[in-house]
């Protein structure tokens, strides 16, 4: 059968780069491409797209019989630094979303089932330092508390009624395509932003609070990855612990400099600091390397080489 996909919430930072590679790998013709809202860009303007609300049952059953999609891509949430403004919302749109295409994969409506987890599952108590696929989570954000639940009721769907459902935890990611969406590592897209149009940066977190990140390439790479394995292969049906690279503002700084040795970066830490102060420095992802052959392209050096030139080629030019 043909693989048919949707993805839901294809204009947010992540659906935009997944939703371009996908139309490139499977056909324009077999992806549908939908968001709560149609903007004027290219998920709109390249392809097949529908405004869908992701709480609503009857609108996503309706598209999945109308283009008989096989695989639906869920990106729809409410980000962490975003979602602590309105929790109540947050926790309404994670997790009823979720219901929504677990429930249709149960009546056997889709086969196949993509949910994005994050690394904002582990709190405080977690051991910060490579942090082990199975070990405490106690998230202290709403954000994080949504995708832990979300992660159980994946597992649940999975063991009880045989829903194939696919998931890992994004680390922070970093990307030259989407402007910063409201999430608490998204001090790695600005600076370099900045590092372009001022010479200088603020950065919201302190100096020294280091930070699993990945580039945006990886990131599809490994969704598009885990989706493609077969179903043997995907042995956690939680969610995998996914990692490319960590580092702190610091870090990133120096690289900065390399390209604009005038940079300039200082410290003003603000609510963002708590959130990243519950979370991983860095990540053990042992599990999605041997089980579905994950493996990272980017590091610190070779993405923000990969950031400037796409910056300067297709946002200032």
């Amino acid at each position: 059968m043909k693989t048919k996909i949707l993805i839901i919430g294809a204009c947010g930072q992540i659906g935009t780069e997944l939703t371009a590679k996908l139309r490139e790998t499977y056909g324009v013709e077999n992806v549908v491409a939908s968001d709560i809202r149609k903007l004027e860009n290219d998920v709109v303007n390249n392809g097949i797209f529908e405004v869908v609300n992701a709480l609503d049952y009857n609108q996503i059953e309706h598209l999945i019989e109308q283009y008989e999609i096989t695989d639906v891509y869920l990106m729809a949430a409410l980000l962490s630094a975003t979602a602590e403004k309105n929790p109540a919302f947050a926790w309404d749109l994670n997790m009823n979303s979720l219901f929504h295409v677990l429930n249709l994969a149960k009546a056997g409506k889709i086969q196949k089932i993509f949910w994005p987890s994050s690394i904002a599952v582990f709190g405080p108590t977690t051991p910060r330092d490579n942090t082990p696929q199975y070990t405490v989570m106690e998230p202290s954000t709403v954000y994080g508390i949504s995708k832990q639940a979300g992660e159980r009721w994946c597992e649940y769907y999975n063991k009880q009624y045989g829903v194939d459902v696919r998931s890992i935890r994004y680390p922070g990611l970093i990307s030259w395509a989407t402007e910063p969406g409201g999430g608490t590592t998204d001090y790695a897209v600005d600076i370099y932003h900045k590092a372009i149009t001022e010479g200088k940066f603020t950065s919201f977190l302190s100096e020294k609070t280091g930070l699993p990140m990945m580039y945006m390439d990886d990131a599809i790479k490994a969704t598009i990855g885990i989706m493609q394995a077969p179903s043997e292969q995907i042995k956690i049906r939680s969610s995998y612990n996914l990692s490319a690279m960590s580092f702190t503002p610091a870090q990133i700084a120096e690289e900065v400099k390399k390209h604009f040795p005038d940079f300039t970066i200082d410290y003003e830490p603000d609510f963002r600091q708590k959130i990243a102060d519950s979370w991983p420095a860095s990540i053990d992802d042992t599990s999605a390397r041997e089980d579905w052959n994950w493996s990272n392209d980017f590091d610190i050096t070779s993405m923000t080489n990969e950031m400037f030139k796409n910056l300067k080629e297709n946002i200032y030019n």
